[in-house]
């Protein structure tokens, strides 16, 4: 930095001595000690190389350089208030947007409908939703807020888990309401007796690795890196596949063949950073969630 460089500090304590006619009365205003006042005004008169006071038994009395920078310290002090303003009306009103990263799942099966209802009701709040299996990263601000399934939130976040997802085995309806296996046998079925059956599983890419691991004596020739996929897939009777009970219960061309797997019975985290959680249009849409999954969700844990 230019030794010569003035600073906003530098400034305050210009204005507050000109205002005040004192050193005294300066750290009063600026909450800082006498002497702390007296240091940075005479390092700033050295580093600047002139007198901004006249010193006299009355006070502190600006010179030509001293008004001159009180003046911009007046201006400086106008912009930086509007500006404080400015910032706390736009985080004090439900306007402005919001970058929400979340799954193709998820989006599909259960926050389409909440997020439509939610620009209903707020339609000042823009929404910019990125859909991706990949979790968005909030300390970068790639998004705002994520809604997503895990069983460790990053600890750099806050937020609040809303549910649980629980996941069961479902089959094609037209296909297992004739099976013969159910014909005599009550649902829901143990997993185990599905072993042959031709399963429809996760690849790799998909990135659910408690499943992958759930499948592994499983034989699954038909693998899909999408859990919507995985979802249709099955409705055209591929075989059978382990879905969020929020997807495969709301889809009538499906049948649940089995409880939930508890194995498998994921948290869901509606998560910010710790900086915008007091932002009105975070916390507003982080309460509007809340509420609207919880609700949907309780219908499909058992």
């Amino acid at each position: 930095m230019n030794e010569q460089q003035i600073r906003w500090d530098d400034l305050q304590i210009v204005l507050a001595i000109a205002e005040t006619g004192s050193l005294s009365g300066a750290s009063r205003a600026l909450r800082i000690s006498h002497a702390t006042v007296f240091r940075r005004l005479s390092e700033m008169e050295r580093r600047l190389g002139v007198t901004l006071f006249e010193r006299s038994r009355t006070g502190y009395i600006p010179t030509l350089s001293g008004d001159d920078l009180a003046a911009s310290a007046r201006r400086v002090q106008s912009e930086v208030k509007g500006a404080e303003r400015r910032i706390i009306g736009q985080d004090l009103t439900l306007s402005g947007s919001l970058r929400i990263t979340t799954t193709d799942t998820l989006f599909a099966g259960l926050l389409s409908p909440l997020l439509a209802s939610f620009r209903q009701r707020y339609p000042d709040i823009t929404l910019e939703v990125v859909i991706s299996n990949q979790l968005q990263s909030l300390s970068r601000r790639e998004a705002d807020i994520a809604i997503r399934p895990t069983r460790k939130p990053p600890e750099t976040l806050v937020g609040r888990k809303l549910s649980d997802i629980t996941l069961a085995i479902y089959g094609q309806k037209a296909l297992w309401q004739n099976a013969p296996l159910l014909i005599n046998t009550p649902l829901p079925l143990d997993p185990v007796s599905l072993q042959k059956e031709a399963w429809i599983g996760p690849d790799v890419h998909l990135g659910d690795t408690a499943l992958e691991k759930w499948m592994m004596d499983k034989s699954a020739a038909y693998k899909l890196d999408s859990m919507l996929g995985m979802q249709s897939a099955v409705r055209h009777g591929a075989g059978i596949a382990v879905l969020p009970c929020y997807l495969g219960d709301a889809d009538e061309a499906l049948l649940r063949l089995s409880a939930p797997i508890e194995a498998l019975t994921t948290p869901l985290w509606l998560l910010t950073h710790p900086d915008l959680r007091h932002v009105a249009r975070v916390r507003t849409f982080m309460e509007a969630m809340a509420e609207g999954v919880r609700g949907n969700l309780e219908r499909y844990e058992h």
